[in-house]
């Protein structure tokens, strides 16, 4: 590759870099003030229900997450990372569940009802009529919590850019000692 075409790739590699700066910048800024508010919202509702109605002894014996955070490759190599909702399942597939013949005649048996895979709303720990300010800091959270897979993926771009950059330097260095 000529040394006019590296150069043209690295400044269009470091315009993208700075955008992607500026992107990390501003996601960090709305994470933290999601967090702040989530924890200021958090600290109105204990106030309204009481300190000991919100707290640990409330919580559930056996929590399950209502949402994941999954790590793909990209075509590039970098990771991305994205939040998704625990209950989101495959569709099963469609026909019969057993496979053998059935016998019409004989006793009925009631079938029995398959467990809820849907996890409870970790709200409902805390009673039925919950102050408002409690869903505030739930969807707070569960906002910071995305803001924060964007910013692990963004992250990660800049670092696979990074080291693009610094590989058509060392290019840009062998073509022209003197220069760059």
């Amino acid at each position: 590759m000529a040394a006019p075409d590296l150069r043209a790739e690295l400044d269009s590699l470091l315009l993208q870099l700075l955008r992607d700066l500026e992107e990390l910048e501003v996601k960090r800024g709305a994470l933290n003030a999601r967090v702040e508010e989530g924890w200021l919202s958090l600290a109105k509702a204990r106030y309204a229900m009481g300190a000991k109605s919100v707290g640990p002894l409330q919580y559930a014996s056996r929590m399950e997450p209502q949402v994941c955070v999954c790590a793909s490759e990209t075509q590039n190599g970098f990771q991305t990372f994205r939040v998704v909702r625990a209950d989101a399942q495959t569709p099963e597939e469609v026909g019969p569940r057993e496979s053998a013949l059935r016998r019409r005649k004989g006793p009925t048996k009631t079938p029995e009802p398959e467990p809820s895979a849907a996890p409870q709303d970790p709200l409902n720990w805390f009673g039925i009529l919950v102050p408002h300010s409690l869903r505030q800091a739930q969807a707070s959270f569960r906002d910071g919590l995305q803001l924060a897979a964007d910013i692990a993926s963004l992250q990660t771009r800049i670092n696979w850019g990074r080291s693009q950059l610094r590989g058509i330097q060392e290019k840009l260095k062998q073509l022209e000692p003197g220069a760059a």
